[in-house]
C-alpha cells in the first residue's frame, strides 16, 4: 500500500466514523422494533410448519396364499383399482403381499406423518383414518397389522376378512380394540376353509358386523384364470375369493366406511 492510499484511507475514516457514531443509537432502536416482528414472522413460519395436514385416509388390501400384489386376476387387487379410480385424491388405496406386514405397517407410519417429522405425531396417529382387508393367508395379516397398530395408539376404522386362514403364529380371530368395525365373510367347505367367527378383545369398543356364510356345494366353478392346483384342491376356498357377491358386499362396506369418513371431515 502507498502512502497516497495510506492518507486516503485516514481520510475516509475522518469522515466516516463520527457519523457512524452519531447514527448507531439509532440503528439500535430502528433494530429494536424491526426485531420483534422478525421474531413473530419466524414463529408463525415455525408453527405453520409443524402444523400437520389432516392425514390421508388409507385404505390397504392383502392378497392370499403366494399371490402377487399386481396380480389383477384376484379380486382384491380389482378392488383396489375400482377404488382409487373412484378416490383419485384425499385416500391411499394400495395392496401388498400378506408376507409384507412389515412394509405395510411402515407405509402407514410414512403416511401419517404428513408434517414429515421422521414419525406420527400424537395428534396424526389419533387422526388416522385406515381400512384393512384380505383374503386367505391376507386376511390372518390385517389382524395382526391391526394388532400392531394398537400398540402404537393408531385406530383403525374397519377390517374386513374374506375366508381368513391363520398365518403361524398369528391370531385371526381376535379383533384387537383399536378396530371400530369388523366383518368376516367365510365358507366352510372342502381342505381349506375360513375362520368361522371373530369376536371382539373388547365389545364397548368394536362392532362386529357380522360372520356370514358362503356356501358353494352346488355353485358352478367360474375361477377364470386361477392355477390349476388352487381349482382342484381348494376348490370352495377360492370360490369365494372370486365370488362377486362376496366382494360387493365388501365393497360396500368400505365406500360406507370412506363416505361416513367424509363427512366427518370439516371444511376448511
Amino acid at each position: 500500500m502507498g502512502n497516497n492510499d495510506i492518507e486516503l484511507e485516514h481520510r475516509t475514516e475522518m469522515i466516516y466514523l463520527p457519523a457512524i457514531r452519531i447514527l448507531s443509537p439509532c440503528l439500535l432502536v430502528a433494530f429494536s422494533f424491526v426485531f420483534p416482528v422478525a421474531q413473530v414472522r419466524l414463529a408463525l413460519s415455525t408453527a405453520a410448519t409443524e402444523e400437520s395436514a389432516a392425514p390421508p385416509a388409507i385404505v390397504l388390501g392383502f392378497v392370499g396364499g403366494f399371490v402377487r400384489y399386481n396380480d389383477v386376476v384376484h379380486n382384491e387387487v380389482q378392488l383396489a383399482a375400482r377404488l382409487r379410480k373412484e378416490y383419485p385424491t384425499g385416500t391411499i388405496i394400495e395392496i401388498f403381499e400378506n408376507h409384507s406386514g412389515d412394509s405395510a405397517y411402515k407405509r402407514i407410519l410414512s403416511l401419517l406423518d404428513t408434517n414429515h417429522a421422521g414419525t406420527p405425531s400424537p395428534d396424526e396417529k389419533r387422526n388416522a383414518r385406515i381400512i384393512l382387508y384380505g383374503h386367505s393367508w391376507g386376511a390372518s395379516e390385517i389382524v395382526t397389522l391391526a394388532r400392531r397398530l394398537e400398540k402404537d395408539g393408531i385406530p383403525v376404522l374397519l377390517t374386513v376378512q374374506v375366508d381368513s386362514v391363520r398365518k403361524s403364529g398369528e391370531d385371526d380371530v381376535v379383533v384387537p380394540a383399536n378396530v371400530a368395525q369388523a366383518a368376516n365373510f367365510y365358507q366352510a367347505e372342502g381342505l381349506l376353509r375360513g375362520e368361522p367367527e371373530i369376536r371382539a378383545a373388547d365389545k364397548t369398543r368394536t362392532k362386529i358386523i357380522g360372520n356370514f356364510q358362503f356356501s358353494y356345494g352346488e355353485s358352478p366353478y367360474s375361477c377364470i384364470g386361477y392355477p390349476w392346483y388352487a381349482r382342484v384342491f381348494m376348490k370352495a376356498h377360492t370360490q369365494i375369493e372370486c365370488d362377486p357377491k362376496v366382494w360387493s358386499e365388501v365393497e360396500s362396506l368400505i365406500r360406507s366406511t370412506l363416505h361416513e369418513v367424509e363427512e366427518k371431515i370439516p371444511e376448511r
